[in-house]
């Protein structure tokens, strides 16, 4: 196994751990999980500090996200489109609070470049807007629009759990607005 292949393999195993206990992971509990010795830990890593950090970035990437909204097929309803999309995005949503989540309470705050979260978000925008673009000829405003105010609700939706929408409702609405047709 390539060095490469050997830290990829372990930030994999590990990610669960990452979200349980954050940085308060221990060497002995990564290396027993990974199935490999303490000490292939610090041949792949110079440190815990910078196997956690891969875990954190591994599990922030967009990519398996971004992948599973592509595969959305164009020609289905565009409400069965979105409900699919913000299903795939409230998981990754999911996985980066309780990342997140385990890092804060561990006490140790991600590090990574300040332009991470912004690529992340503009490139979830460029996958939602794909998905309006069959039907660009019917919409009010341009698919990119139409992706910064479905993620909007989306995200918002994320951060209230006690009254949040389910994502069909959420589609509803957002595509046949608050008022009943009568």
């Amino acid at each position: 196994m390539s060095p490469e292949e050997r830290r990829k393999m372990i930030v994999r195993a590990v990610l669960p751990l990452i979200v349980e206990h954050g940085a308060a992971v221990t060497t002995a509990q990564i290396a027993r999980t990974a199935g490999i010795g303490e000490g292939t830990i610090f041949r792949a890593f110079k440190d815990k500090d910078e196997l956690v950090e891969a875990c954190v970035f591994e599990a922030l990437r967009p990519d398996g996200m971004l992948e599973l909204i592509a595969e959305i097929p164009l020609d289905q309803p565009l409400a069965q489109r979105l409900t699919e999309a913000a299903d795939v995005l409230s998981a990754h949503l999911e996985r980066i609070g309780a990342i997140a989540g385990a890092m804060q309470t561990s006490g140790m705050r991600r590090r990574g470049k300040p332009g991470d979260r912004q690529a992340s978000f503009v490139a979830m925008r460029t996958a939602v807007a794909e998905l309006f673009e069959p039907e660009r000829g019917k919409l009010r405003l341009s698919p990119e629009k139409l992706a910064r105010i479905f993620l909007s609700l989306l995200l918002s939706r994320a951060r209230d759990d006690q009254h949040a929408l389910d994502v069909g409702e959420l589609v509803d609405v957002f595509l046949h607005g608050a008022v009943t047709a009568r």
